[in-house]
This record gives structure tokens, sequence and C-alpha cells, in this order.
């Protein structure tokens, strides 16, 4: 290639992030999926695999097609933090946490997941390991250490864990061993990867490379790199827009900040690249306060707007029962479960998401078109359509009731509020009205398509 032209090329990559290679390619059960963030220890008194077993049938009805399994290692005794310690501190990476069951347990618990058409990923931390993992007596050369061979450790408050060194090319073979020997003993149908940023991207690229030898998976990355869509992960963290969406409820940010956000974000990410959209994690929950305490009056507006934006929504435990509580990290604390608002609210837009090909993921879901409204600062409302399929949502992410209309001849036909039942019909005319904090999520007619 000649020197100009490969500077063009290096030119546009630059430019452009998308212009890099792309092999990934989406499990089709994930194209319509949502995903439940299970904690194992805190979901029930017994904070076992066999009772959260028995929640299965709800999560189905509410329209959970992916569950994510908070680590279920055993976790480090040396440099433990709290009684019970984190679940990212990793003794063994091929045991099962003695607390939440055996391993039989667990094969049984996926077997009954796959029986009602969900699929199951296990978190997976392979930054760094418990300072009493098994490694540590075993492969010392797996770890990174200083000159003095003192164990480093990236992140100061990161006392009970120790890095790994992914220099190591052994380290490497015996990580991804690891990884496949769930893959193959127990069907496990994927990974979220700690901190996934931390590890070097080439190997996530191989470990995907080795496991879609054994079967189609769904690997989600806790980081939020471009790159890391390309060859290795399915999906990241939209931490931006969590961001944004506290920045708004503390009226820091207004609708004008999400409008410019998203414009870079497609820019930045491929059409296909998923996205998880959330408004709480077990992060967010333990470290940064509950969504009710984020997020306000606006909770459920922002609940509703990670449902209907491109992207797949993530629904924490316990987040269909109002969970208003920052659970302890380190100890038992159990989720309050309660009759709640929001199972309905979930259980509504979760399976108008698998049923509505407007809404779902990457490139299989609906382009999204912002329609501009007379109350710019305030009043955020898109469309999504796909093969005749076409969704309207509007929200007021305010304070204050507003008075708006939007201009556009997308609104035109009739329209059910999945909601509510209740029909409308809109054209470009229409003067709309919403309460602080409302929203109105609007399904066109199928016999009213074009």
């Amino acid at each position: 290639m000649k020197r100009c032209s490969l500077i063009l090329v290096i030119m546009a990559i630059a430019l452009n992030p998308r212009a890099f290679e792309r092999t990934i390619k989406h499990p089709k059960w994930s194209q319509n999926a949502a995903i439940y963030e299970v904690n194992i220890r805190q979901f029930s008194s017994a904070g076992t695999f066999a009772e959260f077993e028995k929640y299965l049938p709800a999560l189905k009805a509410m329209g959970i097609k992916i569950i994510w399994l908070m680590p279920i290692h055993p976790i480090g005794l040396v440099n433990r933090k709290g009684t019970l310690g984190s679940y990212y501190s990793v003794r063994d990476y091929k045991a099962v946490n003695p607390e939440f069951g055996t391993k039989e347990d667990f094969r049984r618990l996926v077997q009954k997941i796959h029986e009602l058409g969900i699929y199951v990923i296990i978190d997976w931390v392979a930054n760094h390991t418990a300072w009493d993992n098994v490694w540590i007596a075993t492969n010392i050369e797996y770890y990174d250490r200083d000159s003095l061979g003192n164990h480093i450790t990236e992140v100061k408050d990161w006392t009970d864990v120790v890095d790994l060194d992914y220099t190591n090319p052994d380290l490497r073979t015996a990580m991804i061993e690891a990884m496949q020997y769930w893959v193959e003993e127990f069907d496990i149908d994927g990974f979220r990867c700690d901190v996934a940023a931390m590890v070097p991207t080439d190997f996530w690229e191989e470990v995907r490379q080795k496991l879609e030898q054994l079967k189609p998976l769904f690997m989600l990355a806790e980081a939020h790199q471009p790159e890391l869509h390309r060859k290795a992960f399915n999906m990241t963290y939209g931490w931006q827009y969590k961001d944004l969406m506290n920045d708004i409820a503390a009226k820091r940010k207004d609708v004008r900040d999400l409008d410019k956000y998203i414009r870079q974000e497609f820019r930045v990410y491929h059409p296909d690249d998923y996205r998880m959209l959330y408004v709480t994690n077990h992060d967010e929950n333990s470290w940064h306060g509950t969504a009710y305490e984020r997020l306000g009056e606006g909770t459920e507006a922002f609940i509703v707007f990670t449902c209907l934006f491109p992207g797949m929504p993530l629904i924490y435990n316990g987040q269909e029962a109002g969970l208003n509580k920052r659970l302890a990290f380190f100890e038992k604390d159990l989720i309050p479960w309660q009759e709640h608002r929001n199972r309905k609210l979930y259980t509504t837009l979760l399976n108008l998401k698998q049923t509505h090909q407007a809404l779902w993921n990457g490139a299989a879901g609906g382009k999204y078109i912002r329609l501009h409204t007379s109350s710019a600062r305030q009043i955020f409302a898109f469309a999504r359509e796909k093969n005749n399929d076409k969704i309207i949502a509007i929200f007021n992410f305010s304070d204050f009731p507003k008075t708006f209309k939007i201009k556009s001849k997308i609104l035109e036909g009739e329209y059910l509020n999945p909601l509510t039942g209740n029909t409308l019909s809109l054209s470009s005319k229409n003067i709309f009205k919403l309460d602080k904090w409302e929203y109105l999520v609007l399904v066109k007619r199928k016999s009213d398509n074009k």
C-alpha cells in the first residue's frame, strides 16, 4: 500500500472508530433481550441457588431473557473485607461458593433457567484474585509483583485482592481454561467480565475466539471502550447515560445535554453494538445510593427510558419491588421484597420489547428518530421504527408540568398506550400536556401501519 493511502486509512479509522474490522455476531436470542442481575447472597434469607430457582417463573413472566449471576466462586479469607467479603475476591475459579450451594445445585439452576427459555451468564473476575487463591501456592508467576516480589494492587482500596500479570502466556491459558470449564461442564451462556478495560483487549479477543468454538455466547464488559465490541464483547456499560440521568434529576444538566451525548454515542459506536442501560446495579446501589436517592421523583420516568431507548435494559434484583435500600456489600443484607407498581411496569415494557421489533437491540431494532418539541430543555421525545412497527416515547424530564407541541408527520396515526390500555389519535397538530416527570408510551396500532 502506498504511503499516502496508508495515511488516509489511519486517518479514517481515527475519525471513525467504527471503521475497524468487526467480527462479533450476537446470539439471535439476545436481539430482544433484557438482562436481570442477581445478588444470590441478598436475594433470600437462605441466600442459595435453590432458593433463587423458585423465582425463575416470575422472571419469565416479567419478560427477562438473560440472567446475570454475580460471582459464584468461593470468596477469599485473607484480608477479607467485612464479615462475608467481596464476591469479586475469588479464591478458586473452578469452585462454587459453599454459601450458595453445591456444583450440582448450580447445574440444576442452569438447567431450570434453560427450560424456561432464559439464558444465564456468570460474573468473571479476570483482573485480580483473592490473596489466598489456589494459584498463589501453585503458580505465583501468574501474579504482577514489584521489584521486591510484593504483590501489586492497582486500586488502593482493593486491599482484599492482588493483580494478575497478563504478560505471562501461561496465565492466559489457565484463565481461558477456567472459563471454558463453566461452558463445557455447566452449559452457561456467557460471561459478564469485571473491570474488563483493566485486562488487555487482545486477551478478551483470544477468549472470545476460543469460547465460540464451544457454543455461541453472550459477553458483557464492565467497560465502555468501543474497541471492545469489535472482536470480544456483545455489550458494554452505558455509564454515560446513567451519569446524565443523575445530572438531569439533580438539575445540573437538561435534555440538551442528553441530545449532545446521543449524537456523540452514535458517531462512536457501531449500530450493532449493544449498550446496557440502567438506573442502578450492585455498585450504584451499594456505593452511590439507590435509584430513588439519586433520581428522586424522576426514577420511574428514567426506568421507562432505559426500557425503550436503543440499548439493552438492565434490572438489578429488587427493582421490581421498588428497591430503595442500599444493600451492604460485605454483609448479609436482604432485599426488602414487597408488592410494587414497578413489577407491572417492567412486565409490560419488557414483554413489549420481546414482541415489537422496533425495540429490539442493535441493528435488529428500530431506527432512533428524535422528535423535536417546543420545550427543548425539558421534553425528550423520540420514535423507533422497524418493519412497520412504531413506538413513540415522550418524557417530561423536569419537576414542572409542561405543555408543548411536536411538529412531525411521524406522529400521524392511531396509537395504543400499553401502560393504560387507552387509544390515542395523533397528528402534528396535537398539543401535549405532561405533569412533572410524567411520560407517554405509544404503540402504533397494527391496523393503522402503512
